[in-house]
Parts: structure tokens; sequence; C-alpha cells
């Protein structure tokens, strides 16, 4: 299974982000992206890439420790930037960071105490991808426009791990299909 850890904002937060990806989409040069919608919308806290069937059990039972180990904390999107010169345009986040940093670092070690070969660590920079390039694009007027963006609070209260099924088809523009596998609640929540 592709899997990966995330944390998945509320419904009212993503028609949010859906009202401002609409207005990016107005932006001259917006067809040269590829653009992901609300089913795809989610903070990634770890990917694992496929991870064999045997291993799915313990990756859950150890993301379930990281999760109860950790408090539920609070979170907005606010703002966004770009990666790779502007093959990836994302809306950012505010709020604390710290332990999204640290639930993303345990999510991480869940995965490798499970056995799950996880490469190269990077340092965790939390956002929220909207759009997607093949080639490097002037991304500058999209994150000008994201600048004043952002949403209410909430309360961050479980960690979701995630199943990728990716597109099969070949029609142009067809998104990835996400469904949760496991769903852990944090220390501090509910």
């Amino acid at each position: 299974m592709r899997l990966f850890a995330a944390v998945l904002p509320p419904k009212d937060v993503l028609l949010e982000v859906e009202r401002v990806a609409g207005e990016l989409r107005g932006l001259p040069g917006a067809e040269g992206l590829r653009w992901t919608g609300p089913a795809g919308w989610h903070f990634t806290l770890a990917f694992y890439g496929e991870v064999d069937d045997g291993a799915v059990a313990e990756l859950e039972e150890r993301l379930g420790r990281a999760a109860r180990r950790t408090p539920a904390f609070e979170l907005a999107l606010r703002g966004g930037g770009q990666f790779g010169r502007g093959k990836v345009l994302w809306a950012g986040a505010e709020g604390d960071l710290r332990t999204m940093r640290l639930l993303a670092e345990r999510a991480e070690a869940a995965a490798r105490k499970a056995g799950v070969e996880m490469g190269e660590h990077r340092r965790y920079k939390a956002h929220l991808t909207v759009a997607r390039g093949r080639d490097a694009v002037d991304a500058r007027p999209y994150v000008k426009a994201l600048e004043g963006f952002g949403t209410r609070a909430w309360t961050v209260e479980e960690l979701v791990l995630v199943r990728s099924h990716l597109p099969r088809s070949g029609v142009p523009g067809e998104q990835p299909r996400y469904e949760a596998v496991a769903r852990r609640a944090l220390g501090g929540a509910g």
C-alpha cells in the first residue's frame, strides 16, 4: 500500500482553500499547473511510499503511540509559498507548529521502528499543496495572492494514516484518490 501520515483540515476550512484556489486559477498561466482539489488537501506529516501489507498493523500501532504522546494543538492556514521554482504551490500554516513538527517527527520515527524504509530525513515544513507543475513557473503572482489568505484556527485532534491510490486511467488531470486507513486520537483530544 502507498501510505502517508497526515493532518486533515475540517470541511469549513477546506471551503476557504477552495475559494482562494478558485481565485488563483484565474491568474495568467494557471492552466499550466495541475490544481489539487478538496479531496487531496491535507498536511502530510510523513510519506511512507509503498508499505508491505505485513508492516501496516505495526505501523498503525506505533502511530497510535506517537499520537497518544502528542497533545492536541491549534492550527490555521495562513499565507503560502512555492517549492522547486514554482513546481509546487502551497498554502502555509500557523499555530502550534512546534507540536505539529514533533508529531511529524514521531510519525517518521514510528515508521522506522515498524521497519518501513524512509529514505533521507528532511526538516518538516507544514504546507498544504494547492497546485503542481511539471516545469518551473513564475510563482510570484500566486504567492503574492496568497499573502493575505488565512482561515480560522481549529484544534487538531487526530493523526490519520492515509492510503494513496495513484491514477491509472491515463486521463489528463486525473487526481490520486485518498482513503483513511486509520485514525489515531492525539493525547489531549477527546
